[in-house]
């Protein structure tokens, strides 16, 4: 006797789920949109550039914390793990090749949130959050006392990195090149990451997040699991960290620095955290508002700036995302309400 037909119909959860795996209509647009900026605003490459690998560093840190829970302070860690790597093999004349010098940066920062995460994710809540912090504010005086490796507090500037392929040259003036580079940097591991969220590893990760006492219950190797996301959420954020390297061709204490945690921080609750897109909405909205509030009011645009993240985390549940679902639910509601007033008794 053969086995009943799963129905997905009377399954509504299983549903959703399948079609979460399917490329949307809308899917497509950021990237018509990332390649429409590099034709329509060939003056701003570098701002564009340097919003991308925000995109990239919002996304590593998405992994960790909008999936897994993980709540970290110190995602900045790997970034500037990342960064240091890809710099001081090419200010050094060790290895200055811009793909492989990518990955050994990436490398360098998963082996690093490897071995803080075996320690680190025993430990929970404010706990966890102010070990991550100690973590990168080590990191980064270890680079500011390590003068004669990593440039100290100067940093090292004027990096030389080599024609990507041996073909195109970078050029600070000009980015064309980085942008480019760096917008393929960014799909590929969008699509790792996006195929990671939806595969079985990615749904207990969720379930981690959601109730990680039932997870324990039911045998997942839960501390694993939340290392290998670690890990892997590292690596990303050290290929975002040696993209900001390679492209102004220069590194510094800022990429190891409280500010720049935070800030990334900022973004992904901005835009909506365990969402995917969230980070890209996060960085567009703060990057532009930032720039744009910068020329208006020079001296206070951190004060506009935090009305409206207090505005956010007011009456956003989980940031534009989170805002826009709200809305669009609301006039689902109210459409179902009028068709069913319509089709009743007259």
């Amino acid at each position: 006797m053969s086995a009943p037909a799963y129905d997905l119909g009377r399954h509504p959860a299983a549903l959703a789920l399948v079609n979460r795996h399917r490329l949307r209509v809308w899917e497509p647009l950021p990237w018509i949109l990332a390649l429409a900026f590099y034709f329509a605003f060939p003056n701003h490459l570098g701002f564009g550039t340097d919003l991308l690998v925000t995109i990239l560093f919002a996304l590593s840190l998405d992994l960790a914390l909008g999936y897994a829970g993980i709540v970290t302070l110190g995602h900045a860690a790997f970034f500037g793990a990342g960064a240091y790597t890809v710099g001081m093999l090419a200010h050094h004349g060790i290895w200055n090749e811009p793909i492989s010098g990518l990955l050994m940066g990436a490398s360098v920062a998963a082996l690093i949130g490897f071995a803080s995460g075996l320690i680190l994710l025993r430990t929970t809540g404010l706990t966890l959050l102010m070990l991550t912090l100690c973590t990168m504010a080590l990191l980064e005086e270890a680079a500011n006392m390590g003068e004669k490796y990593t440039g100290g507090f100067d940093g090292l500037p004027n990096l030389p990195i080599p024609p990507l392929f041996g073909l195109f040259e970078f050029n600070p003036l000009y980015p064309r090149v980085q942008y480019l580079y760096v917008l393929g940097v960014l799909f590929l591991c969008f699509i790792f990451v996006r195929t990671l969220v939806y595969s079985p590893f990615g749904r207990s990760l969720t379930g981690i997040r959601e109730n990680v006492l039932r997870m324990h219950a039911v045998g997942a190797p839960v501390n694993w699991r939340l290392v290998t996301c670690y890990t892997i959420s590292a690596a990303i954020a050290g290929i975002a960290g040696g993209l900001w390297a390679q492209a102004n061709a220069y590194v510094n204490l800022s990429t190891l620095s409280l500010d720049r945690a935070a800030t990334v921080l900022i973004i992904l609750v901005l835009g909506g955290y365990g969402r995917l897109y969230g980070a890209f909405i996060g960085a567009v909205v703060y990057m532009a508002l930032s720039h744009f509030l910068a020329q208006v009011y020079p001296t206070a645009w951190q004060l506009g700036l935090g009305l409206m993240l207090v505005l956010i985390a007011l009456f956003a549940r989980n940031g534009v995302i989170g805002l826009w679902d709200m809305l669009r639910n609301r006039l689902m509601a109210k459409g179902a309400t009028m068709r069913a007033t319509k089709s009743g008794p007259s």
